[in-house]
């Protein structure tokens, strides 16, 4: 029974973050009368966790603004995603990279290569090629239009092989696509013995915080054949992402019928 009651209290805290909800929505959302919804609703009312507006509808309390303040501060992204990496390198036998932004660059905090694996002349600290890496292009796909200016403001766009984009407008339209379909890919635009697929991590705030990368030799696993190692390349940037308190977007409801 407390089990059950602090996974409500997870669940609600969860819920009321997207936006401030009635009674009646979080009601249903456990499928309970709303005399039992109340009661844990006022539990966390009386914590600070959960706070009544003005219309009466339930939103995320300042207590709990100032735990997540403090639950920020202790936080070392490489930390966090450290043993998560580690485990996709080991699940897929292929070298993984981790980049984030550090003023206008990409840079990489880390890399695990297995021994059997592409060894990638990258190294920690050292900054992405960003019109070629696939970190940049999962990245730079899901940010402010300011904050990708300023970033491909250095970009020199240089030929380094056949398939490397040398335009800013090519490159812009890669990352329209990149954004449709919510990965990345470097065909081999800085080596032509490499490719990648690659996908963003988002934060507390819903926003990019950096990109996670799956390389390999093409010769041994073309694009076509990295393409099968998306599912779990996506599974675990989402556990990630949940770890650093992204929610998803709630789904859209479908709009009524006009007739």
């Amino acid at each position: 029974m407390v089990a059950q009651t602090v996974s409500r209290a997870i669940e609600v805290l969860e819920f009321c973050s997207r936006r401030p909800r009635e009674l009646r929505e979080i009601s249903e959302l456990w499928g309970v009368h709303r005399t039992t919804a109340l009661r844990l609703v006022q539990t966390l009312i009386a914590g600070g966790l959960i706070r009544k507006d003005e219309r009466g509808r339930y939103g995320v309390g300042f207590r709990l603004a100032a735990l997540a303040e403090s639950a920020l501060e202790q936080f070392d992204l490489r930390t966090v995603v450290h043993p998560h990496i580690v485990e996709l390198s080991e699940r897929v036998g292929q070298t993984v990279q981790f980049a984030v932004p550090q003023g206008d660059h990409l840079v990489y905090v880390d890399k695990i290569e297995p021994p059997s694996s592409i060894r990638l002349n990258t190294r920690i600290g050292g900054y992405a090629t960003v019109h070629t890496a696939g970190v940049s292009k999962a990245y730079l796909a899901h940010v402010p239009s300011a904050v990708r200016e300023r970033i491909l403001a250095g970009a020199d766009f240089e030929k380094y092989t056949d398939t490397t984009l040398t335009s800013r407008t090519a490159f812009e339209e890669r990352l329209i696509e990149v954004a449709r379909q919510g990965w990345a890919y470097d065909d081999g635009e800085y080596e032509t013995l490499s490719n990648c697929i690659a996908a963003p991590v988002w934060d507390h705030s819903g926003s990019a915080a950096g990109g996670i990368s799956i390389t390999a030799i093409k010769t041994q696993s073309d694009l076509g054949e990295l393409r099968k190692l998306l599912p779990t390349l996506l599974e675990t940037t989402e556990v990630i992402s949940r770890e650093l308190g992204w929610l998803p977007p709630e789904p859209t409801e479908p709009a009524a019928d006009p007739s």
